[in-house]
C-alpha cells in the first residue's frame, strides 16, 4: 500500500503533467488555426518583395508577384554562393520579366540569419514596406525574427500553402 504523503506527490505530479500536456495541445491547436488564417494579399503594392528560401513554391510565388508589378524589387534571402538568378528561375519554373529587379542574399543559412540579412538589405535600400513570402507555418517565426531588428517596416504576410499539407490539419 502506498503511503499518503507519497500518494499526494504522485497526484501533484499527475496534475503538473496534465496541465503541461493540456497547454502544449492548446498551443498546437492555436498554431494550426493561426497558420491557416493568413490570406494572400495580391493587390497592395510594397517597396519590395522578400522571399525566404527553403520551402516549396516560395520563389515561384515571389517572382509571379514581382511580374505583376506589386513591387520594383525582389530580394531572395538564403541563396547558396554558386547559384545565379537564371538557376533559380529554371528550378522555380518561372522567369522574372526584369532580372535586374532580383537581388540575391547569400549570407543566411537559417531563419535568424534570414532576418538579419533582410534587415540589412532593407536599411541599405531604404525599404519601408515588404511583402514577406514564406510558407504559412514559417510566418510566425519569420515575423518574430524580423521584429527583433527594430525596423520601421510595414510587413504584408504572404503565405505559401503546400499542396502536400491538408488545408485543415
Amino acid at each position: 500500500m502506498i503511503e499518503p504523503p507519497f500518494r499526494k506527490k504522485i497526484f501533484a505530479f499527475a496534475v503538473v503533467v496534465g496541465v503541461c500536456l493540456t497547454s502544449w495541445l492548446a498551443g498546437l491547436f492555436f498554431f494550426g488555426w493561426k497558420i491557416q488564417s493568413y490570406t494572400q494579399d495580391k493587390t497592395t503594392p510594397t517597396d519590395a518583395i522578400v522571399v525566404l528560401t527553403g520551402g516549396r513554391n516560395r520563389i515561384h510565388e515571389a517572382i509571379e508577384l514581382l511580374n505583376t508589378g506589386l513591387a520594383s524589387k525582389l530580394f531572395i534571402s538564403g541563396v547558396p554562393q554558386n547559384i545565379q538568378v537564371g538557376d533559380i528561375e529554371r528550378v522555380a519554373g518561372i522567369k522574372a520579366d526584369v532580372e535586374e529587379q532580383v537581388e540575391l542574399g547569400r549570407q543566411a543559412t537559417n531563419t535568424i540569419e534570414n532576418a538579419q540579412e533582410v534587415a540589412d538589405w532593407c536599411r541599405q535600400n531604404g525599404i519601408k514596406s515588404i511583402r514577406l513570402v514564406t510558407s504559412n507555418y514559417h510566418i510566425p517565426r519569420s515575423i518574430a525574427e524580423l521584429n527583433s531588428h527594430n525596423l520601421d517596416l510595414q510587413v504584408i504576410k504572404y503565405p505559401v500553402y503546400s499542396e502536400n499539407v491538408a488545408s485543415k490539419w
